[in-house]
């Protein structure tokens, strides 16, 4: 079972969704990001790759994004493992495709 932490950035964003869109967002967490998360391969429906054009330090996992309604998106990368052998996901932004948008952090 993977293991997850927020930035202040994914938790300012998470209250700005309304309350049927965490709904969602939660809905797809639980029951499709997390066991492929768990598995190792993400189904196509959630068009998980990588976020082009942002400069990761080394050493660092790719920032990644998914899609979680249709103008859903959500960001995450690897982070440091905090349970043996499970992953560790870091969510970064949540929201529409204004998340794309550079902005203040």
């Amino acid at each position: 079972m993977p293991t997850f932490e927020t930035t202040a950035h994914f938790k300012r964003d998470f209250k700005k969704l309304s309350p049927e869109e965490k709904k969602r967002f939660e809905d797809v967490i639980r029951n499709r990001f997390v066991p492929d998360a768990a598995a190792g391969q993400f189904r196509p429906g959630l068009r998980v790759k990588p976020v082009q054009g942002v400069h990761v330090p080394e050493g660092e996992s790719p920032i990644m994004e998914m899609t979680w309604a249709p103008d859903g998106r959500a960001t995450w990368q690897h982070g440091q493992a905090v349970r043996e052998g499970e992953p560790h996901i870091v969510w970064r932004r949540v929201g529409g495709h204004e998340i794309f948008v550079p902005g203040p952090a």
